[in-house]
């Protein structure tokens, strides 16, 4: 039997916070086991803050298998709506589980609906979801995470790992993997994955210190000390340690075991290779030199994340 799947639209939604999750549960192949509604305050269309419109029923207390709730910058306004607040708690109480995707996470929070849950968001709405509603156990750190029946993920793609490990919930891994295949994604990226990338957040200015990062980040498995990352970029290596510090806001050595700490991070979630193998693999030699990074760049060791990881997976 078809499950019934609420999307709950706002003027100036975000448009792809809404279709890649539409497009994990849609079937292309005529056998749907979702039915897909499109819901409002009021029915009628709704204008996304891209300028598209999406055509919307009124909510008429049906029980809904799952309510998706989405962002973006008409967030605030449904945050602040009273009445669009208690049409969030009638729907989700109707509602199997309900799932927030990106700042949508703003709303169930301020539908009480977060409240002593984990969830997560968009990094940069993060700190002020913290902060307006210090109930909520806030991760800016993870893709998705699933307390109880409460969903939530992080911006925009995050929604497509969320709607896909939903599928893989409801119908079982090779059917997640199927749709993953049919919408040429990668298959569902764990939960606990950061939202964060280490060359992202270092952000050099010049193409000089950005083609280092990147041979560094090609060559973790290699001696990458001061000297040999200052010849990669033509530099004396009093010059390079500076320009880089300055670009970086870190030391070169400090962004490579960020770097290392990265790769090794991506490898324990998708792989099955051992921790020792994953510490010779990025460059730190061994397992306790790879800990200690882990302390210092994540807040846990290698076997927590490992062990997260699994629990996620069951």
């Amino acid at each position: 039997m078809a499950r019934d799947i609420g999307f709950l639209l706002f003027p100036a939604f975000n448009i792809l916070d809404f279709t890649g999750p539409v497009a994990v549960f849609e079937d292309p192949w005529d056998a749907p086991e979702y039915r897909l509604r499109m819901l409002s305050l009021h029915g009628g269309p709704v204008l996304s803050s891209s300028g598209v419109t999406v055509l919307t029923e009124p909510w008429d207390a049906p029980v809904f298998d799952t309510l998706v709730v989405v962002g973006g910058p008409g967030t605030r306004w449904a945050m602040e709506s009273l009445t669009f607040l208690s049409f969030v708690r009638e729907a989700a109480a109707h509602s199997r589980r309900v799932a927030s995707i990106c700042s949508g996470a703003g709303i169930l929070a301020a539908a009480g609906l977060l409240d002593d849950r984990a969830a997560t968001t968009h990094w940069r709405f993060a700190t002020e979801l913290q902060r307006c509603y210090p109930r909520v156990r806030v991760d800016a750190e993870r893709i998705f995470i699933q307390d109880g029946p409460i969903w939530t993920s992080a911006g925009v793609s995050a929604g497509i790992d969320l709607a896909l490990a939903m599928v893989e919930e409801d119908l079982g891994l090779e059917a997640s993997r199927e749709r993953a295949r049919d919408l040429v994604v990668y298959h569902r990226r764990p939960g606990g994955q950061s939202q964060f990338s280490a060359l992202l957040e270092l952000e050099p200015a010049t193409d000089r210190i950005r083609q280092t990062l990147t041979f560094a980040r090609e060559h973790l498995h290699e001696p990458l000390s001061v000297d040999r990352l200052a010849q990669v970029a033509c530099l004396s290596t009093r010059q390079f340690a500076r320009e880089f510090q300055a670009e970086t806001g870190q030391t070169p050595a400090k962004a490579i075991e960020q770097l290392r700490a990265e790769a090794a991070r991506a490898r324990l979630e998708a792989g099955s290779e051992s921790i020792e193998q994953v510490a010779e693999a990025v460059g730190f030699g061994d397992a306790e030199r790879m800990r200690r990074a882990f302390a210092r760049v994540f807040g846990q060791t290698p076997q927590a994340l490992r062990r997260l990881v699994r629990g996620a997976a069951l």
